[in-house]
């Protein structure tokens, strides 16, 4: 029944797309013709069987999947700036420099060295006026909706709304569009914008003022300063000469191992030292390189936070039952440095969601605990030789390292024993 109400209506609508699209001039002829002919089908479809839906055309806001995609703009929007910050709603936020600025200055034909110098000029100063080599009459091609850097060119307001007036024709309803205007807007001129909005047809209309709230999405500024890619660039951050640090000892598998976690002035981590069995080993190589790397990592200002996360629930011998009550069980032992530079470094609703603060177990998994057993069932001695070429010799299969040398252990009975030095984990 409502169908029949409005199917006129929505015919007409439809009519409406495609009269317009048949007035286009300024296009690729291709798109052109294929414009009308999608219109025409969807009118003489409409007739035949009716609409299920009010719109059949719609410009959806992109504002988030845009830079997702790898696109400088959303939609219908102009770029807010050539550089600009976007912080996130979980706190934050990284650097957006538009990628656009390259293929434009060579499609204008500029040499390579010029694209080059003109592309270095963005990125220090946050705009493109004064760049050395740009023609004044390529200026406005990289206009955007704010000005940019110390700039002074921006999208007049009404440009948005004249742009807007142009796309209308061919959407069902309202366009997903915010028309930027400078903070020195008043409000004479905000309604001077919805009236001639009225008068070009829109249906609607969503004005933004820079900086009329406490917090926006995007911005040119980080406090009172322009932003420069150079505030977010990673810095080095020395540890001082006398730092503050604990020393930690656990056994896990046999394994004694120390670690060392030395803070920053204020604090924060800023570098681990890990020691095990005897010096030169592989476990001891493998975890100083370990420190090394995470220790450089938090020098160059990854957070401790990424480096926990890294290291938890990673599984591979030796694993298992520790000394420690507040980590009773480690998948290895980098999961279980993880777990205790958490608890130490990391705030509590941090520590809940890595699943690591007190009274959280670990789930090592109904399959990590068969194979666990498999470990203790009575076997006779293997033989070392390689089944084949390229295979381990069996006795090597689910061997632990040896704790003091480091070499894989072989199974002897219900344990294991090192062929390098002789140590055994309980068999005489």
């Amino acid at each position: 029944m409502e169908h029949e109400l409005n199917q006129q209506s929505m015919l007409d609508v439809i009519k409406m797309h495609l009269a317009k699209a048949e007035t286009i001039q300024h296009a690729p002829s291709y798109l052109r013709e294929a414009a009308i002919e999608d219109w025409t089908a969807a009118w003489e479809n409409g007739r035949k069987f009716g609409y299920r839906n009010a719109q059949v055309s719609v410009l959806a806001p992109t504002g988030t999947i845009g830079p997702l995609m790898d696109v400088d703009t959303t939609g219908v929007e102009p770029d807010f700036a050539l550089v600009k910050y976007k912080k996130l709603a979980g706190g934050g936020g990284y650097l957006l420099v538009n990628q656009s600025v390259e293929p434009a200055l060579k499609h204008l034909g500029y040499s390579l060295d010029e694209v080059e110098a003109i592309k270095q000029y963005v990125l220090d100063n946050g705009k493109i006026e004064g760049a050395g080599g740009l023609k004044e009459e390529h200026l406005p091609i990289f206009d955007c909706a704010n000005t940019c850097g110390d700039g002074e060119r921006f999208i007049r307001p009404m440009a948005h709304v004249e742009m807007m007036a142009a796309v209308q024709p061919f959407i069902s309803g309202a366009i997903s569009k915010t028309v930027n205007m400078p903070e020195s807007a008043t409000v004479d001129e905000i309604e001077e914008m919805y009236i001639e909005s009225w008068k070009r047809g829109l249906k609607a209309l969503a004005i933004y003022r820079d900086g009329s709230k406490a917090s926006q999405p995007l911005t040119t500024k980080l406090g009172d300063r322009r932003v420069s890619p150079l505030d977010l660039t990673p810095r080095h951050r020395e540890m001082p000469k006398t730092r503050e640090g604990i020393t930690h000892k656990f056994s896990i598998g046999g394994h004694k191992v120390y670690i060392t976690a030395n803070r920053f002035e204020n604090g924060d981590l800023g570098e681990i030292f890990i020691t095990a069995g005897k010096e030169g080993s592989v476990v001891s190589g493998l975890l100083g390189s370990i420190a090394r790397l995470t220790s450089k990592m938090l020098q160059e200002g990854a957070p401790a936070e990424s480096i926990v996360d890294s290291l938890l629930n990673l599984r591979f011998d030796p694993w298992g039952i520790t000394d420690n009550p507040e980590i009773p069980m480690a998948k290895s032992i980098p999961d279980y440095i993880g777990r205790w530079l958490g608890k130490h470094f990391l705030p509590l609703d941090k520590q809940v969601a890595f699943g690591i603060a007190d009274g959280q177990t670990i789930n090592v998994g109904e399959a990590e605990q068969e194979k666990g057993k498999e470990r203790l069932v009575e076997q006779p001695i293997l033989s070392l030789a390689a089944e084949g070429e390229g295979s381990q010799p069996d006795g090597f299969q689910y061997a632990p390292p040896c704790p003091t040398c480091g070499a894989l252990m072989v199974r002897n009975g219900s344990c294991f024993a090192c062929p390098e030095c002789g140590t055994t984990t309980g068999c005489s």
